[in-house]
């Protein structure tokens, strides 16, 4: 990757992951990648996280270093060869919506890369075992809760979390974690119709497993009545990933 558009690190990232009728995103693939299926299921992903250190082309912006994310995102692929990971396609994903609390950042977002970003009220807190508040910046544990709360155009607040019930692991390659957790391209459907692919690098994550997971509050007006209902039962699975250091690239029309 050339010089990153975006930069920052991304932290204590909450995945809900739900196995899903593929026709509910077919329509939504941008041209040119298709849908990527895990053992012959396909798994859309309610990813909630920190954003620390944001810069953007190296810059740090007062008031948008620090701030939370919440994006619902399905997992596609283009079938062209990704070298850097010894692949003979690249493994992407496609994002429904994004929520983040700072209207400039989802402007900026909109206008750049036409991903649908929406600003609305976010928090989080993370509790120890105990009880004990945690930082964005402390290390994570067994029985620590990570929560993302955020609040919809009806003034209900919602929340998005789960409990660690473990250690954290390495990814296992194949694995259904690393289907969901590794991917390092993202695709956006343009208003021409065309595609707009980006590079996302980082570091392979460790996760933890999890448990007690939690969706509330009003997903009909997130995500429209479709996706709500897919989303109303149980999670097929549920992890907390450590994050890491990411770089976001410019994004390239596909041709």
């Amino acid at each position: 990757m050339t010089s990153p558009f975006l930069s920052a690190h991304w932290r204590h990232l909450v995945m809900l992951n739900y196995a899903v009728d593929p026709a509910l995103f077919e329509p939504m693939v941008p041209k040119g990648v298709s849908l990527d299926l895990h053992e012959g299921k396909c798994y859309a992903s309610i990813v909630a996280f920190l954003f620390q250190d944001t810069r953007v082309k190296g810059l740090a912006i007062p008031g948008h270093q620090d701030f939370e994310e919440l994006n619902l995102r399905f997992y596609v692929r283009r079938d062209v060869p990704d070298p850097t990971r010894g692949l003979d396609h690249r493994r992407g994903v496609a994002f429904v919506k994004e929520v983040v609390p700072l209207p400039t950042i989802a402007a900026v977002a909109r206008f750049l890369y036409n991903e649908n970003y929406v600003a609305m009220p976010m928090r989080h807190h993370i509790l120890s075992l105990e009880g004990q508040p945690r930082t964005g910046d402390d290390p994570l544990g067994r029985g620590d809760q990570v929560s993302f709360g955020f609040r919809t155009t009806d003034g209900t607040w919602g929340e998005v979390g789960a409990t660690i019930s473990g250690p954290a692991e390495a990814l296992v390659p194949g694995s259904h974690a690393h289907f969901i957790a590794e991917h390092y391209w993202g695709y956006a459907r343009q208003r021409n119709g065309g595609t707009v692919e980006y590079e996302v690098t980082h570091r392979p994550w460790r996760v933890f497993p999890a448990e007690a997971p939690v969706l509330t509050g009003n997903i009909e007006a997130l995500y429209g009545p479709e996706l709500a209902r897919a989303l109303s039962g149980p999670p097929a699975s549920v992890f907390v990933a450590e994050g890491s250091a990411v770089e976001v690239g410019h994004g390239t029309d596909l041709t």
